[in-house]
């Protein structure tokens, strides 16, 4: 398969890099793959990869520009501050999805993410974007601008019960924000479960403590199917 191809695109002042990826042939779908709050990493773009072999093209999208973190630490400070301005976050978000459809607008559009990016996914479903379905692993649910007009994305979430960072308050509150406005949503949770159960790996190679065997791959088969039933409804 071909290398990344980097693109470049950028929310206002600041200069952003997108990754794309094609797949052999023509695709049946395009994806905005939203990643952690590292920035693109090796486990990201893995499932970019993952994608582009079953047929979709791919676009990792780009939080930070020239100011992605170095270190975890740094990401937190950075992620921090992305979310502080809720309305600004959405703007730097868009984005990444303009560029998705600018590049790919005859195919069906769909969006992933993963912690910070299965947050951004679902930020773009609040903000009445366009696009046929979207899917967050271990993703945060909470946000300062809730819901208030329909969703047009169907929605799949993919969630650690476990996991610290999303009490089961906040997932109730979620499952509340999408009833109250007639959202077409799944949530799977998966008991134990910590986050960032999707990455084998830490950055630096050692074992993920957090890695889960059995929710990646119920999580990733899930995701599959749902993609199928959104673009082959009657298949």
């Amino acid at each position: 398969m071909n290398a990344f191809e980097e693109i470049a695109y950028a929310d206002g002042d600041t200069p952003l890099t997108g990754l794309a990826l094609h797949p052999q042939g023509g695709a049946r779908a395009a994806v905005a793959i939203f990643p952690t709050f590292m920035n693109s990493t090796p486990a990201v773009e893995a499932k970019a990869r993952l994608l582009a072999a079953q047929g979709y093209a791919v676009l990792i999208g780009d939080f930070y520009g020239p100011d992605a973190p170095a270190d975890m630490q740094q990401a937190f400070a950075a992620m921090t501050r992305l979310r502080a301005d809720p309305v600004a976050a959405r703007q730097r978000l868009r984005g990444t999805i303009r560029l998705l459809r600018e590049r790919h607008p005859d195919l069906p559009q769909l969006g992933i993410g993963f912690c910070l990016g299965g947050f951004a996914v679902l930020e773009m479903a609040r903000d009445g974007q366009d696009l046929a379905a979207v899917a967050s692993f271990h993703g945060l649910l909470e946000t300062a601008l809730p819901a208030t007009t329909p969703i047009h994305p169907r929605i799949l979430v993919c969630h650690g019960d476990a996991d610290m960072l999303v009490p089961r308050s906040q997932v109730i509150d979620f499952w509340e924000e999408m009833d109250r406005v007639g959202a077409d949503w799944h949530f799977h949770s998966y008991a134990g479960v910590e986050h960032g159960f999707t990455n084998p790996r830490t950055l630096d190679g050692a074992s993920n403590p957090a890695y889960d065997a059995s929710a990646h791959r119920q999580s990733w088969a899930a995701l599959l199917g749902f993609f199928d039933a959104v673009l082959d409804p009657q298949g």
